[in-house]
């Protein structure tokens, strides 16, 4: 039957699709496009096919033979396209799902055989498959990465003195991606650690005068058989990022058995070479990055697993040129892009402090540090605070703030997640919090804040604590308001998220609540519609805050309540509402006093300043002169010795109650004398050397004597 009489492509059944698009893949000579086409339309149906097999319908996967499995794994090959290598990835994770344990049995059987056949093309294949794989089924790809013999294999490979510059990188590529499992890289470290440092350590110099001095013929024939006796620079860069992740993270030692002498050749002593440090390597990454940028890919990713290491993230923040380099990379490289999360990774790692730990926890690390070392384990002097601030402050001079407003538009939600811990650490430093907003830092912590899902709860606490921190240190007006698109009550909701504790956190970090309060302080301090908008989002968590035991807690939270009553909407909502909520409105008002009475002086002032703008009101009046020391703890702050603030707040306060119309202006003036107002006044205003104290004791006595004459 000719094609013209072939049914159309819809209207075949599954099995009869799957067919096609097998014949298609395996005709070879097709453009990319079309090769993607039917890789695409294949792994739709692979991924319908659990849920047709529910409904009753015969599985495609019986008919995909190892032939057919072969295939894809082809497009896996290296020397493929790109962009048909990531579909031929997805498409073998589609079969991987729909045919369970005898699909992973045919990709194991795959692997081995072409690993047997030992030439170069299958090499090529197996390694590249490997290293496809390994994201996607780990344990499989560990288990056959393990396998006993594979790994001792590879070393006499990369050492044949005609070298297949493709199965190198091959290679070295499949060993990049197996040190992500723990298990893979020990074996690894075990078995290819000499031949990784051969390969780095190669000066290509030496294998001309070497083969020059043992007469080799081929050295001045052609060029060609010297060139495949070098490992490319590419390859030597490969083999330094395997290395690098092995010296990241150093293999602790594993306690012998009494008697145990070792359980093969590998335990026999032998001479040791000399070992490339992780600081050099990130020297070799560095210079790669400046001299080729062309090839950026590899110097990031070495440098984002060398930048983990304490003495390498002090060299890299010193080295200016290199840093600038990442800002610069980091900005060309595309959104979402291995390269983009690699750059992003080296900026983490330089700015990151070391965990909040409480008075226990220092405590009890002090001492296991003396148990397992005699005293003798001291913490790294490099990653102490006063070393991270610096740091971060070197990467911020580099420029890196705008280039993350950019890349934060279009990134994942890993990337996204590395831009807000970069500038949540900047925004420990007080002075750069204004040139992070000036360079869009808020703009970006806001949206980030919105665009991440709620189960991603720290990275939006991240990134609400970073902006309570910006916002604490700044004018409002300069990032809100105007022709700029976003609102300040915007800001409100991220920044309320805080006031509770973080309930995934073992410990109650009460830092982003106490940042949160200042921040949501200094936005009150504006406009009554950011006062309402707190008021509606978290009042109830406010005022449970002036509660804290924590008395800088409580502190902060009575100075935003301050801030937010000088709205007379407010004020006259939360605490003289007679009419609708007239126990409440009492309560609180006993609540400010209480803090007016407060020790810590702070808190006074906060109360103090809320009770100036209360008292305006004649039920917040009537209901200081009801509590049995109302009018004492208010001639208290008038009574203050060293404080000219407390001394202004207690006088206005007084002020207002005696100033009072009717039947409350009047019991307030009776309380007052009774309670010796008088004195406390005069002697308030000889001592205050300030106007407006002053004024306010005289206006207040004004009243005072007039009725007592």
């Amino acid at each position: 039957m000719s094609s013209t009489d072939q049914p159309p492509f819809d209207d075949l059944s599954r099995q009869d699709k799957t067919l096609l698009l097998f014949a298609r893949l395996m005709e070879g000579g097709k453009e990319d496009e079309e090769t993607v086409a039917s890789l695409d339309t294949l792994t739709g149906l692979l991924n319908d096919d659990p849920d047709a097999v529910k409904k009753g319908e015969q599985s495609i996967v019986a008919v995909i033979d190892a032939d057919c499995l072969d295939t894809i794994l082809g497009y896996l090959d290296m020397r493929q396209a790109e962009t048909v290598r990531a579909h031929a990835t997805l498409c073998t994770s589609a079969f991987l799902n729909a045919a369970g344990d005898h699909g992973r049995k045919m990709l194991s059987e795959f692997f081995l055989a072409r690993i047997r056949r030992s030439t170069y093309d299958d090499y090529i294949v197996a390694f590249c498959v490997a290293t496809a794989m390994f994201p996607v089924v780990p344990d499989l790809t560990s288990e056959l990465f393990l396998t006993e013999g594979f790994l001792p294999s590879l070393g006499p490979l990369m050492r044949r003195k005609f070298k297949s510059r493709k199965v190198e990188t091959a290679c070295l590529e499949m060993l990049n991606a197996a040190c992500m499992h723990a298990a893979c890289r020990e074996a690894v470290e075990r078995y290819c650690i000499d031949w990784l440092e051969e390969i780095v350590d190669q000066d290509p110099d030496e294998v001309v005068c070497s083969a020059q001095h043992t007469g080799d013929p081929d050295v001045n024939n052609h060029e060609g058989s010297l060139y495949m006796r070098r490992h490319s620079q590419h390859v030597q860069n490969l083999a330094a990022v395997v290395l690098a992740k092995l010296r990241a993270v150093p293999k602790q030692p594993a306690p012998k058995k009494p008697g145990d002498k070792g359980s093969d050749e590998n335990d026999e002593p032998r001479v040791q070479q000399a070992e490339t440090s992780i600081e050099d390597l990130s020297k070799r990454f560095s210079k790669m990055l400046v001299d080729d940028p062309d090839h950026a890919q590899v110097s990031v990713e070495g440098l984002a697993y060398a930048s983990l290491q304490s003495k390498v993230k002090e060299e890299l923040s010193q080295d200016k040129e290199t840093l600038k380099r990442l800002v610069r990379t980091l900005e060309k490289a595309p959104p979402k892009s291995p390269l983009a999360y690699g750059a992003l990774s080296i900026f983490v790692n330089l700015t990151r402090y070391l965990p909040r730990e409480t008075e226990e926890q220092e405590k009890l690390r002090q001492l296991k540090a003396y148990a397992d070392a005699a005293g003798k384990l001291q913490p790294d002097s490099l990653m102490d605070d006063a070393h991270v601030a610096a740091r971060c402050k070197r990467v911020f001079e580099a420029g890196i703030t705008p280039v993350l407003a950019i890349h934060s538009k279009e990134s994942s939600v890993a990337s996204l997640t590395l831009i807000i811990s970069i500038l949540h650490s900047i925004s420990v430093t007080q002075s750069l919090r204004g040139q992070l907003a000036q360079q869009g830092a808020v703009r970006v912590l806001l949206s980030s804040w919105s665009a991440l899902p709620e189960k991603e709860a720290l990275a939006r606490r991240t990134a609400a604590q970073a902006l309570a921190r910006i916002l604490i240190s700044i004018n409002p007006a300069l990032v809100f308001g105007g022709s700029r698109p976003v609102s300040q009550t915007s800001a409100v909701r991220p920044l309320t998220t805080l006031l509770t504790p973080d309930d995934s956190s073992d410990t109650r970090d009460l830092l982003p609540t106490f940042e949160s309060l200042l921040a949501l302080t200094n936005l009150a301090s504006t406009d009554h519609d950011t006062r309402r908008t707190i008021v509606r989002a978290a009042w109830d968590k406010i005022e449970e805050l002036l509660f804290n035991s924590n008395s800088r807690v409580s502190t902060a939270a009575a100075e935003l309540v301050c801030n937010i009553v000088q709205a007379p909407e407010q004020a006259h909502e939360l605490f003289a509402d007679e009419e609708k909520n007239a126990v409440k409105c009492a309560n609180r008002v006993k609540v400010m006093l209480a803090l007016c009475d407060a020790e810590d002086p702070k808190a006074r002032s906060a109360a103090g300043g809320a009770m100036a703008a209360l008292t305006q009101f004649e039920f917040v009046v009537k209901t200081v002169i009801a509590h049995p020391r109302g009018v004492d703890i208010i001639l208290g702050l008038c009574r203050e010795q060293d404080d000219e603030g407390l001394r202004h707040r207690g006088a206005v306060i007084v002020g207002n109650m005696v100033t009072a119309e009717g039947d409350v202006g009047k019991a307030a003036r009776d309380a007052m004398v009774k309670g010796g107002a008088v004195q406390v006044l005069v002697d308030c205003a000889k001592r205050s050397r300030t106007a407006e104290v002053v004024q306010a004791c005289v206006g207040g006595l004004e009243v005072l004597m007039g009725k007592g004459e």
